[in-house]
């Protein structure tokens, strides 16, 4: 049995920056095995299907074999469509209701708890606001992300030490996982 996965790729094709063209990772994606390989979009979002049921030894193979092909290393999160459909599924704000520009998640490679960010006085940013879930964090930006002041202050060290974190607005979430369903 084999299981689709979205690899979530970090800080490539930025400005120009760190090229990874899409039609080459999809290229790579083939060569390390993996079946049913698309992108979506430049900024580092794949979907594949494999074997392994394993999304760190995924992750890792992947980032390896990124640094290999392209020069530089490449922080990869590989999460399961099933994964990636619950975390939709338990949004807590109204995705219908907003434009896709205001909501967006940010993935970790690990769960985060509220304790992290305890010294957040998150009341000063509103209307802007966020919510913890699993491995993941729900951004509502009503002015857009480039004008987020909540997502600039969620993005200093003191809250991401330690951690691999990627951020996709809702489209792209949506997108993500109709790509992976089953």
């Amino acid at each position: 049995m084999s299981t689709m996965y979205a690899a979530l790729l970090r800080g490539v094709n930025v400005s120009g920056h760190r090229r990874v063209p899409m039609a080459d990772l999809r290229q790579l994606l083939g060569e390390l095995g993996y079946e049913d390989v698309a992108t979506h979009l430049q900024s580092g979002n794949a979907v594949f299907r494999s074997a392994s049921d394993d999304e760190g030894t995924l992750s890792a193979e992947l980032e390896r074999a990124i640094e290999a092909r392209f020069g530089f290393p490449v922080d990869c999160l590989v999460r399961s469509g099933a994964y990636l459909a619950g975390v939709a599924e338990a949004c807590p704000f109204p995705a219908a209701d907003l434009e896709a520009k205001q909501l967006h998640v940010t993935y970790f490679d690990q769960a985060v708890d509220a304790a992290r960010f305890a010294s957040l006085d998150a009341g000063a940013f509103r209307p802007e606001e966020f919510r913890l879930g699993d491995r993941a964090l729900y951004l509502y930006a009503p002015d857009g992300l480039g004008r987020s002041k909540l997502a600039v202050a969620l993005g200093r060290p003191a809250f991401t030490r330690g951690l691999v974190a990627t951020s996709r607005n809702w489209n792209t979430v949506v997108k993500l996982v109709e790509m992976t369903r089953e």
